[in-house]
């Protein structure tokens, strides 16, 4: 199964494709990019701009399931949260339209599980990203790593479900 990790914004939205298997705990790293809205313009168009991105990238790659990082928000920096949902609204009615699933993780749920502490700096994510998939550097900008993160966290996930009860 394909899986789609999103990490959404509204200036950037990471994404990032991998490949889960039968009897392959590891997800495999298909592709991963950044979709870039231009600062300035109206929210309906970079909505707009999104949306039609991440159908090309659904329609390339038929994913099984999407995967988005669900909304938090700090007291200092409410107003994130808040636009961030515009991003996150567009990602589900994406996934929606196409007919895939969709599941939502914690940012600090993806932090732990790839670098062991809930509360990793970007930096630290990036690093852990780029040696988990083997990459040559580390996965810039920041979002790129953050949906990869997603993503493996995601699929690491699918496969322990899918794996049979041991006795």
């Amino acid at each position: 199964m394909i899986l789609v990790g999103i990490d959404p914004g509204l200036n950037l939205t990471g994404y990032a494709c991998v490949e889960v298997t039968t009897g392959d705990p590891e997800p495999r790293l298909l592709e991963a990019g950044v979709i870039r809205m231009t600062r300035g313009e109206s929210m309906p168009a970079r909505l707009g701009h999104l949306f039609e991105q991440l159908e090309a990238v659904f329609e390339e790659f038929a994913p099984g399931k999407v995967v988005v990082e669900s909304i938090f928000s700090h007291r200092s920096f409410q107003k994130a949260g808040l636009l961030m949902g515009h991003a996150r609204g567009v990602v589900l009615l994406a996934a929606q339209r196409r007919g895939v699933g969709t599941a939502e993780l914690a940012p600090a749920e993806v932090k732990r599980a790839l670098t062991g502490n809930g509360r990793a700096t970007k930096a630290q994510m990036q690093q852990a990203v780029m040696v988990q998939c083997g990459l040559p550097e580390p996965p810039s900008p920041p979002d790129v790593a953050d949906a990869i993160a997603i993503a493996l966290c995601a699929g690491r996930r699918e496969h322990l479900e899918a794996a049979p009860a041991v006795d």
